[in-house]
């Protein structure tokens, strides 16, 4: 087990009518908000509307920054930067899923250097940042509550990260009634996304600490469970309320403390989202499981053992049980009608090898729980081809 630090430090309001609390809570952030938003659902469903209502009651000017893309763009950042710098802007609001809030987090430090792209390049490089609110519309990313944000560079066909407690939201306000209008589609992205954050810290060669494990196993089932209601169901409350919830903790920090974590899966995927614009939870969807089969052996049998006996309920010989924990989840993530195959999402061999040695160079070794290397990463793009 490692040491660590935990400071969790968003206040989150869940449940209904819970946005009665952003008139307040951002009055205590800041004077003059930007607000950012996705393509729409926002508005056609009614909660621009209620956010509006909210900052108008306590008298907070706004503007808004509308448009962001799924996998947001640097250019989308640049312009919000830019309305940031000129609206003398001391407070962000995302109004939407992960990707509205991961640019409003590279708004939040952009305003404050010179080149953020470069920031992303090297995870450094800012000391200040805007204080952060959310009105969450999408369980996926886990954005909501933790310094994380993900950019994709057009021009340069980058995807990449930055981390830092300064981009950790002060509030976010969590109504699952807001997600119940999302399609089928982006509901099963969300669930993948969420599934695929617990595995990356799940499968640590971290083994003796039981704490964050048996979290882990929790979230899992529960996705499991509520996952296909809420996709089939999309207007039950209670699924809704699980997912939502399960997103928030997978990636807030919880499941990650005192184990040392993966995450060559979204390297993965990043790189290829990157060049084809697909939706990150369609591309985890289909690499995760081929990752779990490139990284078994009797090294890493233990912890498949585990998530198979635990996750799965699966009781067997050790290699069945191993070899069906990966079957099962792949089943699990096509049950939601989501690709097993890069060819169904119209992906050939044309870029993989350049992806790979982009991958390598960047970060070569990947990975922990088993490191790759760029002909391994190789090998598990072309097994999902």
């Amino acid at each position: 087990m490692k040491n660590f630090t935990l400071d969790l430090k968003t206040t989150i309001y869940f449940g209904k009518n819970q946005i009665e609390n952003l008139g307040p809570a951002l009055r205590s952030c800041g004077t003059s908000a930007l607000i950012l938003t996705g393509k729409s659902s926002a508005k056609k469903y009614g909660v621009f509307d209620e956010v509006i209502t909210q900052l108008d009651a306590y008298s907070i000017p706004w503007v808004e920054h509308e448009g962001i893309s799924p996998n947001p763009r640097l250019s989308q950042v640049l312009e919000g930067i830019h309305i940031a710098r000129n609206e003398e802007i001391d407070v962000i609001l995302a109004v939407g899923g992960g990707s509205v809030i991961d640019a409003a987090k590279a708004v939040a430090f952009g305003i404050y250097v010179d080149d953020v792209w470069e920031c992303y390049r090297t995870d450094t490089g800012f000391e200040r940042a805007l204080p952060i609110g959310v009105v969450l519309t999408l369980s996926a990313t886990g954005s909501e509550m933790n310094g994380n944000s993900v950019i994709t560079n057009e021009k340069t066909r980058e995807k990449l990260p930055v981390h830092s407690s300064l981009l950790k939201p002060v509030f976010s306000i969590l109504d699952p009634s807001y997600t119940i209008s999302v399609p089928g589609n982006q509901t099963a992205n969300g669930i993948a996304d969420i599934f695929s954050h617990i595995l990356e810290q799940y499968f640590s060669p971290t083994m003796d600490f039981w704490v964050p494990d048996r979290m882990a196993e929790g979230l899992l089932r529960t996705i499991i469970h509520w996952g296909p209601v809420a996709f089939h169901q999309p207007d039950n409350y209670e699924a809704r309320a699980n997912i939502m919830w399960a997103s928030t903790m997978a990636l807030n920090g919880i499941c990650s403390t005192g184990k040392i974590t993966d995450w060559s899966s979204h390297a993965l995927e990043h790189e290829l989202s990157a060049y084809y614009d697909i939706p990150h939870g369609e591309g985890l969807a289909i690499l995760h499981p081929y990752w779990l089969e490139y990284v078994l052996d009797s090294g890493t049998l233990d912890r498949f053992l585990m998530y198979g006996k635990n996750v799965w309920n699966v009781q067997d010989s050790p290699e069945t049980i191993a070899h069906r924990s990966i079957d099962e989840t792949r089943k699990f993530f096509t049950s939601l009608n989501l690709p097993s195959h890069l060819s169904q999402v119209n992906i050939s061999d044309e870029y993989i090898e350049e992806m790979a040695e982009n991958i390598s160079k960047r970060s070569e070794p990947v990975g922990t729980f088993k490191t790759l290397r760029k002909e391994d990463i190789l090998n598990i793009y072309t097994s999902a081809l």
